[in-house]
């Protein structure tokens, strides 16, 4: 009995040892197992691994930035929108949000957590995972799509391991954290931290907040569940779990995490698309420019570079500021003028055209078809002509543009090109006189809905603003005074003279003969009749020659007395670096735009030389500008003295107190042309010229009247109150001083009793007299 214990005991013995030892092998054995699982991965045998180069190097497509002059990033162009950033421009709170929420053994491991790997496998992932930054980054690296397979996955898994040893290997800590933030997709075109930092919350990632780290770091888990745009709720309470984790590891106390927790979710979303944000009709230019730029500078290995993937930075003379300040005077004062334009149309039966008949309405409309995307995109297709024209009468679902903001509606594509020609149109640009530096560029009222841009591209007729170059030429030819005088009666040049086919006798707008005038006088009140006599004296060849000097295309412009009354067209960028010359004491520079190009690296590929050229004398030009100042002192731009309070509701909650009410010198001149198809007002102070024009897509869209169409109603306005903001903000120096004063004047230019000769009401209404 006591031999058969005996032997169950030593049996049972040896089943346990035969049990230990099955054990180990088959530990062992899983051991060996997984060592060859990733000896095989690491020799490429289930898919390549990058090699080391690829690891110091990573190819990735990197953003061009449009940098403003104050530092502002304008705009990006980008397949991906990423801008890689130094681990020093990352705040420390958003580095300790990171840790604490995704890895807080980050600075202990070497790429694997053992310890969370363990727990991991133990609760199956219930109290957490195991995948560390390096493996994260691994993953946004180098790894394809996750997949849904579990073996794949699995493989994928042990990818990630080794590749996160080898980062760990050969980056910092600082580095491979800096990495996993340049290259996070947090989507809305955020691909990086500094993408997202100003997309989310318009700032650099170096200012970013406790409480916007947290947010954009819980965005880590999952972007497109957490997603500002879409989810706020969940996005909030992802932020709140990140503070919470801060304060379990002491990166913040107690009480500051309650306080931040407390806060609502505020995003500042301001995206970069490319029809989105600020300078969109600018950055266009940018574009256009640079493609130019890059055929005609390759690289040194002769290919070309890439706007969308080599990471430029183009550094621009746009003030941001100013830039914002344009924008908004432009939507100010249009979107309230489009309210009395439309009220007038309400019983115009051919609205949004006047003073055309059937057929030239069925033109306009016939050429917008035809130069339309749709026309260009169905004629690709093989479509016939019929067929085509048939489309653009078939109702379709669109979203059209509105003061409003954008609409979702129902309409025929035929009909939806006469709804956006019935927007009035508008136009800035702003310059330093002294360098040539455009400060600010708006092209149109909305680049996403009307692209066409009004600065450069577009070219209309300019009116009385084009005078002050007919007097520059009887200053500079003649040595006249603004206190000259002249008879204010009509005048004719006779047939024959300068090619004429019949006489030519150009009448006052609004009549009004008789008596003297001054110059001065003359050109504050745009007299037609003064105009005609002094270009018959100089002749128009003269006053060609000046304004081709002074940067305006003369190609087509007619050797004939009537462009002295501004029949020819002309663009907004031609005529503010014309009218800067007068402001420059007769030094004519080149509007700049771009001052240099620099690659990723910091080398500097490009630098901008200002084109200059000696006009006129400054005599003649400081002349020039006090007849201009005059404009503003008693003539069509009066108003910008005016100190009665602002009567529309749009105005008064935008600009405080009385919205113009200058006091510092400023010269001037506004301009209209026929049918007042366009409005101008070209404005200079010493240190700052800005044209603005504004008109319809065509000229047959117009006002009925001059009283609303002129460019005191129009223009005028959208100078004012962007003058009126540039002044508030002291930081951009513009100046009220007064123009420079040759030290050589020997004409005249004092003339004490001017403005009591023939000032008169300029008959605007009240609503618009700002």
């Amino acid at each position: 009995m006591a031999k058969k214990q005996t032997k169950k005991k030593s049996g049972a013995q040896n089943d346990e040892t035969r049990n230990i030892k099955t054990f180990w092998k088959i530990f062992g054995g899983l051991i060996a197992l997984v060592f060859l699982v990733f000896l095989l991965a690491s020799w490429g045998v289930f898919g390549s691994l990058p090699d080391e180069t690829s690891l110091e190097n990573p190819e990735k497509n990197l953003a061009t930035e449009i940098i403003a002059s104050d530092g502002k990033v304008l705009g990006k162009f980008y397949k991906e929108n990423r801008t890689p950033v130094k681990y020093e421009a990352l705040p420390d709170h958003l580095v300790n949000a990171l840790i604490a929420t995704e890895d807080v053994r980050f600075y202990d491991h070497s790429g694997i957590d053992a310890k969370g790997t363990v727990r991991a496998f133990v609760f199956l992932g219930s109290k957490g995972g195991a995948s560390t930054i390096s493996q994260q980054l691994a993953k946004l690296f180098f790894t394809e799509q996750v997949s849904r397979n579990k073996l794949q996955r699995g493989i994928q898994k042990v990818k990630e391991w080794i590749i996160a040893t080898r980062l760990e290997r050969r980056y910092t800590k600082e580095e491979i954290i800096t990495m996993y933030f340049n290259e996070y997709d947090f989507l809305n075109q955020a691909v990086g931290i500094e993408s997202a930092a100003n997309i989310y919350f318009d700032k650099p990632p170096e200012e970013l907040t406790t409480i916007e780290s947290a947010t954009l770091v819980g965005m880590f888990k999952n972007s497109s569940l957490y997603n500002p745009l879409r989810n706020p709720e969940g996005v909030k309470n992802r932020r709140n779990v990140v503070l919470s984790q801060m304060a379990k590891y002491d990166f913040i106390s107690e009480s500051v995490k309650d306080s931040l927790q407390a806060l609502p979710l505020e995003i500042n979303y301001t995206p970069q698309g490319h029809d989105e944000g600020i300078a969109t009709y600018f950055r266009e230019y940018a574009r256009a420019f640079m493609e130019d730029w890059i055929k005609k500078n390759p690289k040194t290995d002769g290919t070309n570079y890439n706007i969308y993937r080599d990471g430029l930075k183009v550094y621009v003379t746009i003030d941001s500021k100013m830039q914002k300040f344009a924008e908004e005077a432009v939507d100010m004062h249009i979107a309230h003028l489009q309210k009395e334009f439309d009220k007038q149309n309400e019983k115009n039966k051919t609205a949004p055209f006047r003073d055309i008949t059937e057929e030239e309405t069925k033109q306009i409309m016939d050429a917008s078809m035809r130069r339309s995307d749709r026309w260009r995109i169905l004629s690709e297709q093989g479509k016939s002509e019929e067929e085509i024209i048939n489309s653009f009468k078939k109702k379709t679902q669109m979203r059209i543009f509105s003061w409003g903001g954008d609409i979702d509606t129902t309409m025929t594509p035929l009909d939806s090109i006469r709804y956006y020609k019935s927007f009035l149109q508008a136009s800035l640009m702003s310059m330093t006189p002294q360098t040539g530096e455009v400060k600010a560029w708006v092209g149109g009222i909305n680049y996403k809905h009307f692209k066409y841009d009004m600065v450069k591209k577009g070219k209309r007729q300019i009116g009385s603003t084009f005078k002050p170059f007919v007097y520059a030429t009887a200053i500079d030819q003649m040595h006249m005074s603004p206190c000259d005088t002249l008879p204010n009666t009509q005048y004719t040049i006779p047939e024959g003279k300068y090619g004429l086919l019949k006489p030519w006798t150009p009448k006052n707008a609004g009549g009004g003969y008789g008596g003297m005038l001054t110059l001065k006088n003359a050109l504050a009140n745009s007299v037609n009749t003064i105009t005609a006599r002094l270009i018959d004296r100089v002749g128009p060849v003269p006053v060609i020659d000046l304004v081709k000097k002074m940067g305006v295309d003369t190609e087509n412009m007619p050797e004939a007395p009537s462009i002295a009354l501004g029949t020819p067209d002309v663009s907004l960028y031609e005529m503010v670096g014309a009218y800067s010359t007068f402001a420059n004491e007769g030094v004519y520079i080149k509007p700049t735009l771009i001052q240099r190009i620099e690659d990723k690296n910091g080398t500097v590929l490009f630098q901008n030389v200002p084109e200059t050229k000696d006009v006129i004398s400054n005599e003649t030009a400081y002349v020039t500008v006090s007849l201009m100042e005059g404009v503003t002192q008693g003539g069509s731009g009066t108003r910008l003295r005016h100190k009665w309070a602002v009567g529309n509701s749009v105005y008064k909650n935008a600009v405080t107190g009385y919205p113009y009410a200058f006091e510092n010198p400023i010269a001037g001149k506004t301009g209209t042309t026929q049918n007042n198809s366009d409005g101008w007002f070209m404005g200079m102070v010493p240190n700052l010229v800005t044209g603005v024009w504004v008109g319809g897509e065509d000229r047959a869209t117009h006002f009925s009247s001059t009283a609303y169409g002129q460019g005191a109603t129009m223009a005028l306005p959208i100078w004012a109150i962007y003058m009126r903001k540039c002044y508030e903000a002291d930081e951009l120096n513009v100046s009220k001083d007064q123009f420079k004063r040759p030290a050589n004047l020997s004409i005249e230019t004092n003339c004490s009793n001017w403005k009591a000769e023939n000032t008169n009401d300029d008959g605007i209404p009240d609503e618009f007299d700002f």
